[in-house]
């Protein structure tokens, strides 16, 4: 016997690889054995498909169609199966499938839609789905229109946008405002022009209306403050009224905005009112347009904007700046930033015990009253 066969037959077998992971199951092709909760599943929907070819077959016992309404008949809720499904992980995964189904659906009707070149549905938004106003002025030119044009031509501001006078405006505040109310009341003197700031101290506003018509004051901006804060504004329209309330919020001083104050410039600026379209809606833009002079000086290029959304009233202050080519414009946010929300309008002078109330805003939380409706 030689050496070589001795060796051959002492020769261990070879072991099986193991490179594969030890995570990997082998697949031995035998079908995977159901658990109880499958069966609980399968049991699930197979009573709810019978009981709903079990209300067909009486829909159709009694001559009707399948899409056919029946008055008699008492609707059931539509369940679905996954909520007979008891174990969470298996309903969450479940349920990212049918998210993950509903997903390539929206994708593939979007793309035949775009194949077929039919328009996407609009986006629905708060604003889009808003109640209709009877009061809505849509054309100011048109011929329906006539008593509107003859209201705002023999209200208390005919006289300003007739050019007949020019707006001088009484800024003033309690005997000790904080420096964030004296800093607001400043950036409306810098913006407002012809404007002065006073401390009516513990006077009454009655008595400070009477002292500001007789000197020649045509508007009162009354500055009320709460936490150390602006948090109220009224407006008093002299010598007749009306007096406007609004709420201040979201005030951003020229240091909250990286601005500095000397930006702003001296020349009168320019006044947009942007979406007042109530009979409201235009009497809070006028009273607001008449604290402005009506010539404005172009060459200072600033722009004051009173923006209207959802009876929000926004208020930003730009300057804007041409190319040198004059096509394009550039808009520069001087500051400040702030909104107002409008809380009442009063006819006449203030009056806080004996007022006449044009509008008052109402608490929505405890009124059935619509989201969707606007009053400016």
């Amino acid at each position: 016997m030689s050496s070589s066969d001795s060796d051959s037959e002492f020769q261990e077998k070879p072991k099986p690889s193991t490179s594969k992971a030890k995570g990997k199951k082998k697949d031995d092709g035998k079908p995977k054995r159901k658990r109880l909760q499958d069966y609980l599943d399968e049991k699930a929907a197979r009573e709810v498909a019978e009981r709903a070819e079990e209300l067909l077959r009486k829909r159709r016992r009694r001559g009707l169609a399948d899409d056919e309404e029946d008055p008699e008949e008492t609707t059931f809720p539509v369940i679905n199966p996954m909520n007979f499904v008891k174990n969470k992980e298996i309903r969450h995964k479940q349920f990212k499938r049918m998210q993950g189904a509903k997903r390539k659906e929206e994708k593939e009707a979007k793309k035949t839609r775009k194949l077929e070149g039919i328009p996407s549905a609009p986006n629905h938004t708060i604003e889009s789905l808003r109640e209709k106003d009877e009061t809505t002025v849509v054309n100011m030119e048109g011929e329906d229109q006539a008593e509107v044009m003859n209201d705002l031509a023999n209200d208390e501001f005919c006289e300003y946008y007739q050019k007949s006078y020019e707006p001088r405006v009484m800024i003033t505040f309690n005997a000790t405002p904080h420096m964030v109310t004296r800093k607001f009341a400043s950036l409306l003197r810098r913006m407002i022009p012809n404007t002065k700031t006073f401390r009516r101290n513990k006077t009454q506003l009655k008595r400070v209306c009477k002292s500001a018509i007789r000197e020649n004051y045509t508007d009162i901006l009354v500055v009320n403050e709460n936490r150390k804060k602006p948090e109220g504004l009224l407006l008093i329209h002299l010598p007749d009224g009306p007096t406007a309330h609004f709420k201040v919020s979201n005030f951003k001083d020229l240091k909250d905005l990286k601005r500095n104050e000397r930006d702003i410039t001296t020349h009168r600026p320019e006044v947009i009112l942007n979406n007042f379209t109530t009979r409201l809606g235009l009497t809070i833009g006028r009273m607001l347009g008449a604290l402005f002079h009506y010539e404005p000086e172009f060459r200072g290029r600033r722009a004051v904007t009173f923006h209207n959304q959802r009876d929000y009233i926004f208020f930003r202050h730009h300057l804007y700046e041409f190319d040198k080519n004059g096509k394009r414009v550039k808009l520069r946010e001087l500051g400040p930033r702030f909104t107002l929300k409008l809380r009442s309008l009063q006819v006449g002078l203030f009056d806080g015990k004996c007022g006449d109330y044009e509008w008052m805003i109402t608490n929505k939380r405890h009124q059935m009253e619509s989201r969707r409706r606007f009053f400016l």
